[in-house]
């Protein structure tokens, strides 16, 4: 860098001579040039800190939005299980403490000890402590939920010990080997196939060719053994307790009326007779003459797994065949 020089005139030796500065202004021009590198350095700095991450930085962020795909895939598995737990408390509840003539567990039994709060304050210091914290509140409600249920199940079977006879007079089991139907409508409000109106199918449709076997679901009497109007070839077993199941639609009726049978014993084959669109089997469960939803009734003869596929099997399917 070249350095600007200063020349005076003097008069007495009539020459332009070399003006030197002083050592303040060297010392204050020498500050400058300090002060400015600094400012210089300080603002690359900023620039490279702000605008460009470190190898460790890029790390840390690539792990962190691992972390939360890892986190959103427990986070809706823990939601499903959370939703088959639901399910089985309503069945246990509604079907199996009544049947049994227990009260209903309530909501403090189930739920007790989810109400402290103070547990999760030492999430709130971590990074991502809401993400940890809603996670291990729903860990903590499927443990709580799942506890209670052993319970209410424990309780249940000191119940059915008492009751051998009632329990084996209530279905209980596949009307159809799993491996032989498709499921085609579930229970509830679904559109009649025939008059398009919108109608509470009372039981489930079992999809299946023309003679499949058909099993009774529980130890019972053969109380109708014929052709009736809009279910074809009917069969209807009154189990007792007040419990009856309807096995419409049928190609063959291989019992007669009063006839006396067991849980697991054939008594007829699917077909398409009556008010039909298709081969099926038509399966109500009846209590105190009212419908009730079958898939409530099937805890013999399924695994937890294959129970939460048949709710969600039967809640999505539509399609009536009666």
């Amino acid at each position: 860098m070249s350095k600007n020089v200063y020349y005076r005139y003097n008069p007495e030796t009539d020459n332009f001579e070399r003006v030197y500065p002083s050592l303040k202004k060297r010392l204050a021009a020498f500050g400058k040039m300090w002060i400015g590198a600094i400012l210089l350095t300080t603002l690359l700095f900023v620039c490279v800190f702000y605008l460009f991450d470190s190898p460790t930085e890029e790390n840390l962020r690539a792990e962190n939005a691992q972390l939360r795909a890892q986190y959103g895939i427990l986070s809706k598995r823990l939601d499903n299980s959370l939703k088959v737990m639901q399910h089985i408390q309503d069945r246990d509840d509604n079907f199996y403490r009544v049947m049994m003539q227990l009260d209903p567990m309530s909501s403090n039994q189930r739920l007790a000890g989810l109400d402290n709060e103070g547990r999760y304050r030492e999430f709130q210091r971590l990074n991502d402590g809401e993400l940890v914290t809603r996670l291990t509140q729903s860990m903590d409600m499927l443990e709580r939920q799942i506890f209670a249920q052993v319970q209410s199940f424990d309780q249940l079977r000191t119940s059915l010990e008492n009751q051998q006879d009632k329990l084996a007079h209530i279905p209980s089991v596949l009307p159809i080997k799993m491996s032989d139907y498709t499921m085609s409508s579930g229970y509830g409000y679904r559109r009649d196939p025939i008059y398009g109106s919108a109608r509470f199918h009372e039981g489930l449709d079992f999809a299946a060719p023309t003679g499949t076997p058909v099993y009774a679901t529980a130890d019972g009497t053969i109380a109708i053994a014929q052709r009736a109007a809009g279910y074809g070839n009917c069969i209807d077993i009154d189990h007792g307790y007040n419990y009856l199941s309807r096995y419409a639609h049928l190609s063959e009726i291989l019992v007669k009326e009063g006839e006396s049978v067991k849980r697991g014993q054939l008594i007829g084959k699917v077909g398409s007779t009556g008010k039909s669109t298709g081969p099926h089997l038509h399966y109500e469960v009846r209590f105190k003459d009212e419908a009730q939803n079958p898939v409530n009734y099937y805890f013999m003869d399924l695994t937890p797994e294959e129970y939460a596929e048949m709710i969600q099997t039967a809640d999505n399917a539509g399609h009536v065949m009666d």
